[in-house]
C-alpha cells in the first residue's frame, strides 16, 4: 500500500511539473505575432506560397490562451463593383482562398511540441469546433509550426512563421 501511495505521489508531482511546464510555455505565447511568411511544401518537395510572398498577418495570444489570427494575402483583387454583396465568382474565390481567420484558444504540450487550437470560428466553416494540432518550433522570437499534410489530404504541409511584434513605445 505504502509502494502505491508514493506512486500516485510521484505521478501527481509528475503531472504538476508537466502543467507548470505548458502554463510557462503558453506564457511565452502570450503577446501579438506578425506574420513573417506562410508556405507549403508539396508531396514532390516544390515549395508554393498560398498567400503570396510576402502575406499579411496577426496572431494575438491573451493570458488566459484565447487567441485570434488573421492571414490574408496582400494582392487579393478588389470587387469591381466595389459592393461586397456584388461580387463575382471569381471576385469570391479569390477573396476566399486569399484569406484565412479564426479565433478560440490555445494550448500548447510542450514535450510534444505541438499548438493546439480549439476553433471557435473560421473563416473555413469546416474548423470550427475541432482541434486543430500543429507541431512548433519557438526560437528567438519566432514561432513557427506546421500544418499536417494530413490535413490537406495531398501530402501538402503548410508553414507559418510569426516574429513577435516589438511592444509599442508609451504615449
Amino acid at each position: 500500500m505504502r509502494k502505491l501511495k508514493m506512486g500516485v505521489a510521484a505521478l501527481a508531482v509528475a503531472l504538476a511539473a508537466v502543467h507548470a511546464a505548458a502554463a510557462a510555455e503558453l506564457r511565452s505565447l502570450e503577446g501579438v505575432w506578425v506574420m513573417e511568411s506562410a508556405y507549403e511544401i508539396r508531396a514532390d518537395g516544390t515549395r508554393t506560397t498560398n498567400y503570396g510572398a510576402h502575406p499579411k498577418g496577426l496572431l494575438t495570444v491573451d493570458a488566459a490562451g484565447r487567441y485570434n489570427m488573421q492571414i490574408f494575402r496582400p494582392d487579393r483583387p478588389a470587387f469591381a463593383s466595389g459592393d461586397k454583396t456584388r461580387g463575382t465568382a471569381e471576385e469570391y474565390r479569390q477573396a476566399v482562398l486569399g484569406s484565412s481567420t479564426h479565433f478560440g484558444r490555445v494550448s500548447i504540450d510542450p514535450g510534444k511540441h505541438q499548438l493546439a487550437f480549439d476553433v471557435e470560428a473560421a473563416s473555413f466553416p469546416n474548423w470550427e469546433g475541432k482541434r486543430q494540432v500543429r507541431d512548433y518550433t519557438f526560437e528567438n522570437g519566432v514561432l513557427s509550426y506546421a500544418v499536417p499534410a494530413s490535413a490537406s489530404g495531398n501530402g501538402t504541409v503548410a508553414y507559418s512563421v510569426w516574429r513577435r511584434a516589438p511592444k509599442a513605445a508609451a504615449r
